[in-house]
Formats: C-alpha cells, sequence, structure tokens
C-alpha cells in the first residue's frame, strides 16, 4: 500500500480495524519494533529528506536537522525508553469496601486513527503524533500535507517500506478528498494546522463523536519590559521569529513593548538581521521561502493593508516566493497584521505604557499557543505568567519550550484542543481504563448495600467510600 486511492478509503480504514481487533498492535515488542523502523526511517534517508524540505521551503540544512530531523529522532528516543513503564498499570488510592481489591488504570490503545499533517515543518508534524499513537499501540491513516509536496511523495513512499502496511496507510489529497477521508468513522482524530480546517474537522468528527486533537496556532506574542539585555533579546527574538521565514505556530506574532524598549530595539534589530542574513537576505542560504504563492500573496497583502511604518525589510519577490525579514512600528491594535496569526516573516511591535497594560491587552484576546516574556524582573515574568492564559509559556527565549519531550505541547481555547509529545502523545491516543479486579470474600460485609434498606447500613457505607487507603502506584507523568 505504497498509497491509497481515495475511492478505497473505506477499505482501507476497515481493513486496519479488522486488523487491530486481532491484537497485534498490542505487544510491547510490537511496538517498539515499529519505533525502531521510524528511526531507520529517519537516519537512513537523511540526505532525501533534507532535499525535499529545501525544494519544498528552501530549509537550510541547520534548520532543517534541528526542527525536523532531530526533534522526530529525539522523541523516537524518549518514546522507546519511556514505554515500557508508560505501558504499566498505574495503581490507584484506595477505600476501604475497595481495600481487598486490586484497583488500578490500564492503558489501552483507541483503534484506528487519522493523523493529518502540516506544511511547516511536514516532517516532524506528521511523525511525531505518528510516534504516540504507535507506542499507544493504535493503527493508524497518515495524510501527510499536500501543501509541501516533496515531502508528502517521500513519506508516501517510505513509510509503507519500514512500517507494517498492515497496521499503517497513507494517504494523499487535497481539501477535497481529505473531507471524504473524514467521513469514514476514526478512533481519534489528530490534526495540526489552521483554526478554519479545525472547525471542518470537529463538525465531520461529531458524526460519529470521535474525539480530536486540534495543534492550532493564533497570534503568540512576545512581552518585553522591565530591564533587559537589549543585544541578547533582539538576538533571541529575531532567531525565534525568522527561522523558518516566520513559518511556525509557535513564533513570536508581535511584539508588545514600551515605546522606551522599541526605540532601543529598533537599531539592534537591523544590525542583528544583517548578521544572521546579511545585507541582502534573499541571497543568504539561510533564510526560508514562503511555502506557496497563495500564502506569499496573503502576507503580502496583510503587509498592503497595515497602517505600520516598515523599518526593516519590506522586500519581496514573488516569483522566489520570497519576503524579507520585516518589522513594522506604529502598529495600533486594530491593524490588519493584528487581526490573524501572520505566519510569515514579518513582525509588527505594538507599545503600551505598562506591562499592567500589555497584560490587559493580552487578556482582551483569545489564548494563545505561546506566550514569551523577556525581562530581568522575575517577578514580572511570574506575574505575567499567573496573569494570563497560553498553550505554553517561556521566558527570555522562543520556541525552545517545543522541543522538550517531556513537556505537553498544545493550545487551549482557540490555539488547540490536547497536547502531545513525550508520555502526553502516548496518553492522547491512549484510553484510561478503570480496573477493579475483585474475588468473593467479606461479601458479609456487603450486605450493608443490600435491600431492606437501613439509616444504619447508610452511615457504615459512607464510612467505608469515604476513608482512603494509599497505595503507591506508578502516576508520574
Amino acid at each position: 500500500w505504497p498509497t491509497v486511492a481515495m475511492d478505497a478509503q473505506s477499505q482501507v480504514v476497515g481493513r486496519l480495524r479488522s486488523v487491530f481487533l486481532t491484537g497485534v498492535t498490542l505487544p510491547e515488542q510490537f511496538r517498539q519494533a515499529q519505533l525502531n523502523k521510524l528511526m531507520a526511517l529517519i537516519k537512513e534517508n537523511e540526505q532525501r529528506i533534507l532535499d525535499a524540505l529545501h525544494k519544498d521551503l528552501a530549509k537550510p540544512k541547520f534548520e532543517a536537522v534541528l526542527s525536523e530531523i532531530d526533534i522526530a529522532i529525539n522523541e523516537l528516543h524518549f518514546a522507546i525508553s519511556n514505554l515500557s513503564s508508560w505501558m504499566k498499570p498505574e495503581y490507584v488510592e484506595k477505600n476501604l469496601a475497595t481495600k481487598l481489591d486490586e484497583c488500578f488504570v490500564r492503558r489501552e490503545p483507541l483503534g484506528v486513527v487519522l493523523i493529518i499533517g502540516a506544511w511547516n515543518y511536514p516532517l516532524q508534524l506528521t511523525l511525531n503524533p505518528l510516534i504516540g499513537a504507535i507506542a499507544a499501540g493504535n493503527c493508524a491513516v497518515i495524510k501527510p500535507s499536500e501543501v509541501s509536496p516533496a515531502t508528502e511523495s517521500l513519506l508516501v513512499e517510505l513509510i509503507p517500506k519500514y512500517l507494517s502496511q498492515d497496521c499503517y496507510a497513507v494517504v494523499q489529497g487535497g481539501p477535497e478528498e481529505t473531507q471524504a477521508l473524514l467521513k469514514n468513522c476514526f478512533d481519534h482524530i489528530f490534526y495540526t494546522g489552521s483554526q478554519k480546517v479545525a472547525r471542518v474537522i470537529m463538525q465531520a468528527a461529531s458524526v460519529h463523536l470521535t474525539p480530536v486533537t486540534l495543534e492550532l496556532g493564533g497570534k503568540s506574542p512576545c512581552m518585553i519590559f522591565g530591564g533587559v539585555n537589549i543585544r541578547a533579546a533582539v538576538h533571541r527574538l529575531a532567531w525565534a521569529k525568522f527561522f523558518n521565514a516566520g513559518q511556525s505556530c509557535v513564533a513570536p506574532d508581535y511584539v508588545l513593548c514600551s515605546p522606551a524598549t522599541r526605540d532601543a530595539m529598533l537599531p539592534e534589530l537591523k544590525v542583528t538581521l544583517e548578521e544572521f542574513y546579511t545585507k541582502n537576505p534573499q541571497a543568504s542560504p539561510d533564510f526560508c521561502r514562503i511555502v506557496s504563492p497563495r500564502h506569499w500573496s496573503r502576507l503580502m497583502e496583510l503587509l498592503k493593508r497595515s497602517n505600520g511604518k516598515v523599518i526593516v525589510g519590506g522586500e519581496s519577490d514573488e516569483e522566489d516566493k520570497y519576503i524579507a525579514p520585516t518589522v513594522v512600528v506604529d502598529v495600533d491594535e486594530d491593524d490588519a497584521l493584528m487581526q490573524e496569526e501572520i505566519f510569515g516573516p514579518i513582525l509588527p511591535i505594538v507599545t503600551v505604557d505598562s506591562v499592567e497594560k500589555g497584560i490587559e491587552f493580552l487578556n482582551a484576546r483569545e489564548k494563545p499557543l505561546a506566550l514569551y516574556v523577556f525581562s530581568d524582573d522575575s517577578s514580572l515574568v511570574n506575574k505575567v505568567l499567573e496573569s494570563t492564559s497560553s498553550g505554553g509559556f517561556c521566558s527570555n527565549d522562543g520556541i525552545i519550550h517545543s522541543g522538550l519531550p517531556s513537556f505537553p505541547f498544545g493550545g487551549v481555547g482557540a490555539s488547540g484542543l490536547g497536547s502531545y509529545h513525550g508520555r502526553w502523545g502516548f496518553e492522547t491516543f491512549s484510553h484510561r481504563k478503570a480496573c477493579m479486579l475483585r474475588g468473593w470474600a467479606l461479601e458479609r460485609l456487603n450486605g450493608l448495600r443490600y435491600p431492606p434498606y437501613q439509616e444504619n447500613k447508610l452511615n457504615w457505607l459512607c464510612v467505608c467510600a469515604c476513608t482512603c487507603v494509599h497505595v503507591i502506584g506508578s502516576t508520574e507523568m
């Protein structure tokens, strides 16, 4: 099954479900074998992966290795090393009524899951959810993004060569084919992408009452207040923002700072961007391109409609799908650049008078996928942390937190639903079954719950139910 014709989707889903019901994916040995084969897929085809990513997005090798290959390999190492402990039953606290029973939570695979990948990191945003699905013992249908066609074609070729073709199938297609795919009944749908498509997926999933994980995005702000090393702050901000040409769901979408901080940052931003990408970023081998003409046009339209002032960059080349690293000031809260996630190399700077005003500004908007605070003042950082809500939070750096496999990665509110990475991905694709194993002892005590009911029986039962006996179990995430 190197690829799956769209008119055979239901047959493929049915075939995977039949295979799943045989129990072939349940043993730890099978799961470990598939994870190791996925590791081999990456390591044995690294140059082909790099070539595909460069063809799709002109990704420099440095960024491709760091954010696509290594992050997937690290996720695999983490899962392979910890899977045995994740699969163990988790024993829970008991009360007097269940003192002699064996009470534990058992993780079971959900069944046949659908994974819809994204185009901006087309390798790791497809494989990392798959790692969680495999570790949890599921069969999976994998749908890479058609917007990154070179990487899509490579995954369509390689996945069936390395993974069990009985348990995992790859499908191709655009929006129409994906909508047809969503008509099938899955046990979980995992989607990374836009809010617009997420709504379509939730509607389709509701027909079958299918649970979903939605990894979305939003306008992730970077607040800069209090004392700060301007040079270091600008270096970290510029790297996080313009990595992958700003096409990262956790990239700083805009800066929120005081007018004085803005004025101190601007000269340093000009110097830093020249250091990173030379005076001619279009000729730099270290700067990506926009993924498609449609996305290039959307970004240029935002810039055109903005009432702000371009201080750095602004140059573009439609044929090359190039937009220079761009910094825009004098941006009001109702500016075109503030109405939607930018997802490109355009950085607006919005000014407010104080951190309190900044917190008000953030809380008046949808909850972002990430929130960054740059400040030497730890009390200020903690104040923002405690007064706001976001999918993730990082002080004095950007996007770094998303690569730690022991962290849950996911949004809140409009920025996403559910999380994954490491143990959290395993949990996303697992059902936590409450299990009680009991024998026939103490039947006389059970008489307290049988009719005819009496007040004194009820009192005794309440005591038994409320008194807990602590049992040490595996509860660590």
